[in-house]
């Protein structure tokens, strides 16, 4: 009895008539892959030079082994002198905390009411003039290259070191606009904009477009957004109390000043621990405005939405019919969402309180026995009539920067500018190196297990909640100052955001297309690779470059402090009042970020 076979007979396809040369190649060699086009070769190259150049930096910098056990022995001796931690007083400690909160909670609101109005003229659907799109747009890009440091600087030029919480909340506010602009118009772009072209039809004025359908759409995201931006902004105000700014940061300064190593590693101690919990409870709050999750089983938002659920399901089942009526009932979620908007405006009238009135501060201190010349002297003068008044100096004060000057060391600036880029490639390879294995172990459809991508996630959280700043301190009080402090304590920066990106973006992949191959018979890491790893990969590419960005802009900060780069020449321009050297700089500092953000640009739409 014969046996049928599946054999057939192997012949050359012949290609169509039709089909291209490229096509019939294909065939002909058996290729089961495409040849690379040219935006595929283009992306393989700018990442090439991208892994070059990490790689180059990191040997150039000499970040090595050797370098780090040569570090042990300093390790001791730092631990040493600053241990046992010498906290503060708590009226200081209070006064410094709600002082930090009250300026990044204001900036943070600046920054909001800016933003949007940018926004709806940046983004295509609210606005049709191109000129007024591309003007929006410029200014937005511009707000996010110019470092807050040097926004603080010159505010408080106009203000006086007086008056270091307007300067930290100008800074910080309007260096803001250049993310959340960015965000809020792409939201607005992003939204479906079937329910204004509807309001449009029935010959609704622009306005009312806007009021009744732009913003009820994005208001989720315009919030979560300014959540995400007040973290960010928590972490950027310590380093402004280095040129000034009221806080901790001046706590931390003042610290490291006199070489108090038990109160700056408290210190340090006190600004990590409240970026962590601000990093959570953000977090917390951004996911149940995007809908991306629910709150953990057992937990006190759980109990507080348990409550809540049963508090709307009485309401309705016991109250009648109310016929047309069009107001919502006042269930739990409406309950809830008045709630949020009540503490939210209490917050805010909270800390303008305590920004502008320190009398009253100092009378409650005095209430508690507590040192009411510390009130006064750190709350900062901010007062509506000062603002206006050093508006009237801006165009005086302006002469000062203008026209800018490399006082006669270009050499040394355009060398010291090598070193930052040098840093912020070192970092971002290392980080990335770094935040691959940790984002995907983070992410919920890769882990093998969900107890290891909830490890996972805190790790990121608690990576992510250490400011660069204290790092950075730690390591140059350790390692010594340079290059090799910034970039280790970069990346380890990099680390926590770069991972966050990359799980959000590996959960963010199409699961069908993993479990059609799991179904065929494909292993974890066959999986992982040939989907998860493409279908995420443009993300992961925009993410690392963007992290590029951040951390040259970081680096510029850092090396105010000693951690090596064009910010110690910024450093010593500011003391010597080299204002126009500062301009300067800040020139290029800004054409590096917008070289880089042009890179980003260029890469997305290859990748597309």
């Amino acid at each position: 009895m014969a046996v049928q076979t599946d054999e057939r007979p192997q012949t050359t396809p012949t290609p169509d008539a039709g089909s291209g040369a490229g096509t019939a190649a294909a065939s002909s060699d058996g290729r089961t892959l495409p040849k690379p086009s040219p935006r595929g070769i283009t992306v393989a190259v700018v990442l090439g030079l991208f892994l070059a150049g990490g790689i180059w930096s990191v040997i150039d910098l000499r970040i090595n082994f050797a370098s780090l056990m040569d570090s042990w022995a300093n390790t001791q001796n730092f631990m040493g002198r600053a241990l046992p931690l010498d906290f503060p007083a708590w009226d200081e400690l209070l006064r410094g905390t709600l002082t930090t909160l009250s300026i990044v909670l204001l900036a943070t609101l600046l920054a909001v009411l800016i933003s949007i109005p940018c926004a709806l003229m940046a983004a295509r659907t609210t606005c049709r003039s191109a000129a007024l799109r591309t003007s929006s747009r410029v200014f937005i890009v511009i707000m996010r290259a110019i470092p807050e440091l040097i926004l603080a600087l010159f505010f408080l030029r106009i203000y006086g070191f007086g008056a270091g919480a307007i300067a930290g909340i100008l800074a910080l506010g309007l260096h803001s606009v250049g993310m959340l602009g960015k965000m809020y118009a792409d939201a607005i772009e992003d939204h479906d904009d079937g329910p204004r072209q509807a309001q449009e039809t029935a010959g609704a004025k622009r306005i009312q477009q806007i009021f009744g359908s732009v913003m009820p759409g994005i208001t989720p995201a315009v919030i979560a957004h300014a959540l995400h931006r007040f973290d960010i902004n928590l972490r950027a105000s310590v380093i402004l109390g280095w040129v000034g700014v009221a806080g901790l940061g001046a706590d931390l300064r003042a610290a490291q000043g006199v070489g108090n190593y038990p109160r700056l590693l408290a210190l340090g101690l006190i600004v990590l621990l409240l970026c962590i919990l601000v990093e959570i409870i953000s977090g917390r709050l951004r996911m149940k405005l995007l809908g991306r999750a629910e709150p953990s089983r057992f937990g006190v938002l759980w109990a507080w939405q348990k409550l809540r659920s049963r508090w709307s399901g009485e309401r309705l089942e016991t109250r009648p019919s109310l016929g047309s009526r069009t107001i919502p009932p006042w269930d739990g979620a409406r309950i809830a969402r008045f709630s949020h908007i009540g503490l939210t405006l209490a917050l805010i009238l909270a800390s303008v309180v305590y920004i502008e009135w320190s009398a009253l501060l100092a009378l409650l201190a005095s209430w508690t026995d507590a040192d009411v010349s510390s009130w006064e002297v750190f709350t900062g003068e901010f007062h509506v009539a000062a603002f206006f008044t050093g508006l009237v100096d801006l165009p005086e004060e302006s002469q000062r920067w203008f026209p800018p000057h490399d006082g006669d060391i270009q050499s040394t600036i355009f060398a010291q500018i090598l070193v930052t880029i040098q840093i912020a490639l070192a970092a971002t390879f290392l980080g990335a190196l770094l935040a691959l294995p940790v984002g995907a172990l983070a992410a919920r459809n890769v882990a093998p297990r969900p107890g290891l991508a909830q490890f996972f996630r805190m790790v990121i959280v608690v990576t992510r909640g250490v400011p660069e700043l204290i790092l950075a301190l730690l390591l140059i009080i350790i390692m010594g100052l340079g290059a090799v402090a910034g970039t280790l304590a970069l990346a380890l920066g990099a680390m926590g955001l770069l991972s966050k990106l990359v799980a959000d973006s590996i959960e963010d992949t199409d699961v069908r297309i993993q479990d059609a191959l799991v179904t065929g018979g494909a292993g974890r890491a066959q999986v992982f690779f040939a989907a998860t790893m493409r279908q995420s990969a443009p993300a992961v590419v925009s993410h690392v470059l963007y992290q590029l960005d951040v951390n040259f802009r970081s680096a510029t900060l850092l090396g105010i402090v000693g951690a090596g780069g064009i910010g110690y020449q910024l450093e010593m321009a500011r003391r010597t009042l080299q204002w126009e050297v500062v301009t300067y700089i800040l020139i290029c500092v800004v054409a590096v970020v917008l070289l880089i953000e042009a890179v980003s640009v260029f890469m997305r739409r290859l990748m597309r």
